[in-house]
């Protein structure tokens, strides 16, 4: 399939018996629910979708998630590539701990898995990970969770980047601009609630910093790949923008969570507490213009599972971090292309071919996922495949429902089947 949808009459008419293989099976299946008014008669195949930004948790912390859990999570949201965050024990920083986790991915992965190398050792910001011979087995380097602060080691990771024809994904916060104990955005909730902030400025300082830094690299012959991870305000937006009509090689990302949740819809629960926080309602704006207009280049989920415990002390007492690979294509669907803000074609590149094509994560041919996208439903966290069930999305109502995910021409999840439980 060449289209970026397809209606499931069309491809069910290029699919014959003697094909004999899970997709036609699944397609046979839609069919007779259909038939039986258990699905709706807007069906549609899509491309296998692309998430750049999870965090898996194994090796060395599979209480919070799994190999396994996270990409039967992943899949469940018509997921077939996912980038793999590198906080993890051990970090990602050598060949040998890397390893580790490729053997995990190998073993449990139930779909496509890249891993992530964290940019510098341990993920502490004090010396580089081996970035050029780390490079040819990774999707990109970051330290997701912390910003590198020392700009002369940025620096000098950013040529050895684009030495490698690698990509950094950062997390932009600036150390010295987020306060001790910030748990929320710095803004009316925080004040009102007496709870620390963490200012805004914490994130768009750092970015800009970063741009002046790859302004110096172009003049000296180099242009590497800056990817800004889950952009949370408008001014991040505008420096991006900027920084790309002048031909930087700059792309970004944000979450369902930044799009459609601000700071004036929280409450003092584990579930609205994630980094960068929920900014302010103008912010929320701003970043869906910059989606509107191209600026914001692809959806992530940074899908980050904690243990129930870990989220169970509001604001201040829980881990950063929420989880969306299972609703992050439903609540964009229902909110943005039901809404007509963008089409259903737009969509599915902001989820699929944009990450591919930034991480140079080569077109996959036999990964599919098929959606009703009649199904309305209400989000339950206690339903959700992933060990994490944090979500500011609990109890929204959305439309669109995965009915199978299709990756290397094998059913990986089966929609139906989940549904008839």
């Amino acid at each position: 399939m060449n289209e970026l949808v397809t209606h499931i009459d069309n491809l069910a008419h290029s699919i014959t018996l003697d094909d004999n293989t899970d997709l036609a099976k699944i397609i046979g299946d839609i069919r007779r629910a259909q038939e039986q008014g258990e699905v709706s008669n807007n069906v549609v195949v899509l491309p296998g979708l692309c998430d750049v930004h999870v965090h898996l948790r194994e090796p060395g912390q599979t209480y919070k998630e799994t190999i396994a859990t996270g990409t039967l999570a992943a899949a469940r949201g018509g997921f077939t590539t996912v980038g793999a965050m590198p906080n993890l024990d051990p970090v990602p920083d050598t060949k040998e701990n890397l390893a580790l986790e490729q053997d995990a991915i190998g073993c449990d992965a139930l779909i496509e898995t890249i891993p992530y190398a964290s940019v510098t050792k341990n993920e502490t910001g004090q010396e580089l990970s081996d970035i050029v011979e780390l490079a040819p087995y990774v999707i990109g380097f970051s330290d997701d969770g912390h910003g590198v602060d020392n700009p002369e080691l940025m620096k000098q990771a950013l040529r050895l980047l684009a030495q490698s024809n690698s990509i950094v994904a950062v997390h932009a916060e600036a150390g010295e601009l987020r306060p001790a104990g910030s748990c929320i955005n710095d803004g009316p909730f925080a004040r009102e609630h007496n709870l620390i902030g963490i200012p805004k400025t914490a994130e768009y300082v750092q970015i800009e910093r970063d741009l002046n830094m790859l302004r110096e690299l172009k003049a000296e012959g180099y242009l590497p790949a800056y990817h800004v991870c889950h952009i949370s305000c408008g001014e991040s937006a505008q420096l991006i923008r900027e920084a790309r009509a002048e031909g930087l090689n700059v792309t970004c990302e944000t979450a369902m969570h930044y799009l459609l949740v601000d700071e004036s819809m929280i409450e003092d629960n584990g579930r609205f507490k994630m980094n960068p926080p929920l900014r302010q309602p103008a912010d929320r704006q701003a970043l869906i213009e910059a989606l509107i207009d191209g600026t914001v280049d692809m959806i992530a989920t940074d899908h980050a599972p904690h243990s129930a415990e870990e989220k169970a002390h509001g604001l201040v007492g829980s881990a950063f971090g929420v989880v969306g690979l299972e609703i992050s294509f439903p609540l964009f669907y229902t909110y943005f292309v039901k809404t007509g803000k963008v089409s259903l074609e737009r969509a599915v590149e902001l989820f699929t071919t944009a990450g591919r094509k930034r991480f140079n994560i080569p077109a996959r041919t036999t990964d599919w996922t098929i959606w009703d996208l009649d199904a309305d439903y209400t989000v339950n966290p206690d339903d959700f495949l992933s060990l994490g069930r944090a979500t500011p999305f609990a109890q929204w109502e959305i439309s669109g429902r995965c009915l199978a995910t299709i990756y290397d021409g094998n059913l990986v999840y089966n929609g139906l089947a989940t549904q008839a439980q």
